[in-house]
């Protein structure tokens, strides 16, 4: 008897061992590799200047860059247009950040109102600030790659790479040019 009560002992002491040697781990960071130091730089700076969408935008594609949608949509997604003067910047970047993230409906309709907004350049017209020619032609080329998405039935395009890329070489196989 004085033998099974000195096992059942020390299994609880070895139990005691191993579960607060477990619960004692460092922290991990959320994210690493060659980018985690530009995001936490990035980071910083958007806390130092809450609601700057400049700095929002940047903090955006540094998590782009670190394959992070999610962190990107909901940084886009709340930043006030009322602030953003160069709103349309921000506007084509949460399509990008919504593509990332497998909604490229959502993502077809963000890039639509970004070409409606910069389309009177097209015709010398006056268009929303931060619309330049390589805004309205990139809106435009991800406007007809996400149409072809939407035909083919694509709604995440990392979960299709083989229709995603049909839909890219589809989208990408007639040139236009708009001289002026």
């Amino acid at each position: 008897m004085a033998q099974r009560t000195w096992a059942i002992v020390a299994g609880i002491a070895v139990a005691s061992t191993l579960l607060a040697a477990g619960a004692v781990q460092r922290e991990h960071a959320l994210l690493a590799g060659p980018f985690a130091d530009v995001v936490r730089d990035r980071e910083a700076h958007a806390g130092v200047r809450p609601g700057d969408p400049g700095a929002n935008r940047a903090l955006a594609q540094a998590y782009l860059d670190v394959e992070q949608p999610g962190f990107a949509v909901a940084l886009l997604r709340d930043t006030p247009a009322d602030r953003d003067p160069e709103e349309i910047l921000t506007r084509h970047l949460f399509g990008r950040a919504l593509i990332d993230q497998g909604r490229a409906e959502d993502a077809l309709a963000v890039e639509e109102g970004v070409v409606a907004a910069c389309a009177p350049l097209a015709e010398g017209g006056e268009a929303a600030p931060g619309c330049d020619a390589t805004l309205l032609a990139s809106a435009l080329r991800r406007v007809d790659i996400l149409r072809e998405l939407a035909a083919l039935g694509v709604t995440d395009v990392r979960a299709h790479p083989e229709a995603s890329f049909i839909a890219y070489r589809n989208a990408t196989r007639e040139v236009r040019a708009t001289v002026q």
